[in-house]
């Protein structure tokens, strides 16, 4: 069966003509003027397969806007303008006026923070559905892309991950988390955090960057396979919180932690030469930034443990068509 990505590089992928950078990004790039680029995104989040029935409303609107403007955090761009587009339940909108409500004092609170406007959408009925499109702003021919990364970089991550996909399977009744380890976990899955900052700070520094949505192991996987480049990291080396420390014994809490994906901090290379910059603009922003492994000749993802020998997992990342 085809995965999601061959199904885009497939069928719909075609060179870019107009556009500074087309299908295979985080975002594609258009020209605005002479000293901009526009960056565009788009995301989709369907009830039963991104969120739950019953999920927290003000939380998802916080949530599917999030997704969005951690794509233009991996691209250094500025996010400016948003289109929401709804399928909702009939039932839904006769019966559950406070749903909406919600939803949008949600989506809206994040938008303020970032000062992000919507500017328009769609709505119409069918199963509950949510598509977001994001446009942002980056200087020309600065824009951070996932196929920047060259020979000798160091590879970091913002924050910590592994805590989304663990309470989701907690959710999911594969593994059961103590009350205060779900409370710990929980935020991560349903509120997370789009580095923008961060991402515009990077510019210069990183030479290719990517968010972790699909997974450690895929998403550096696309930096890889669009750099041509491969890459060694070590997984006690990969910040993770002492909750999912305590099930790092358990496959499901290793398979958490490099493939679990929902985590939408940035990864990111750089040279070794900017090591002092980046530690320094973790001060700056209290964000934890961690080198956890380096680009490397050859081909492929080499992921190690402790005593140096690699770890292998039968699914690397998240797939729509082969999960």
């Amino acid at each position: 069966m085809c995965s999601e990505f061959d199904i885009i590089r497939r069928y719909f992928k075609r060179p870019a003509t107009s556009a500074v950078l087309g299908i295979g990004d985080d975002a594609a790039l258009i020209a605005s003027t002479s000293q901009t680029e526009l960056a565009i995104s788009t995301d989709t989040l369907v009830c039963g397969k991104h969120f739950f029935a019953d999920a927290d409303p003000f939380k998802l609107g916080y949530k599917s806007l999030a997704v969005n403007l951690s794509d233009m955090a991996a691209m250094g761009a500025k996010p400016r303008w948003v289109l929401l587009a709804l399928t909702l339940p009939e039932e839904l909108v006769k019966h559950s006026e406070t749903w909406l409500s919600e939803f949008s004092a949600g989506f809206f609170a994040l938008a303020q923070q970032h000062h992000v406007e919507l500017i328009g959408g769609d709505t119409t009925s069918g199963p509950l559905n949510i598509g977001v499109q994001i446009v942002g702003e980056v200087d020309a021919g600065k824009a951070l892309r996932r196929s920047g990364a060259q020979l000798g970089d160091d590879i970091w991550i913002s924050g910590q991950i592994g805590d989304a996909a663990l309470a989701l399977n907690h959710e999911l009744r594969r593994i059961t988390l103590q009350s205060s380890e779900l409370e710990q976990c929980l935020p991560a899955l349903l509120t997370p955090t789009a580095r923008i900052e961060l991402g515009q700070r990077l510019i210069g520094l990183a030479h290719s960057a990517i968010d972790i949505s699909d997974g450690l192991m895929a998403d550096l996987g696309h930096i890889l396979t669009n750099s041509e480049q491969a890459a060694c990291i070590h997984i006690a080396a990969i910040p993770s919180s002492p909750t999912l420390k305590r099930y790092l014994h358990q496959s499901l809490a290793i398979q958490c932690l490099l493939a679990g994906g929902d985590d939408y901090e940035l990864c990111f290379t750089a040279p070794k030469m900017n090591r002092g910059k980046i530690e320094a603009l973790a001060i700056e922003l209290a964000i934890p930034l961690t080198c956890i492994g380096e680009i490397v000749s050859g081909k492929g993802l080499v992921v190690q443990d402790a005593e140096g020998n690699a770890i292998t997992l039968e699914t690397k990342g998240y797939d729509h068509f082969s999960a």
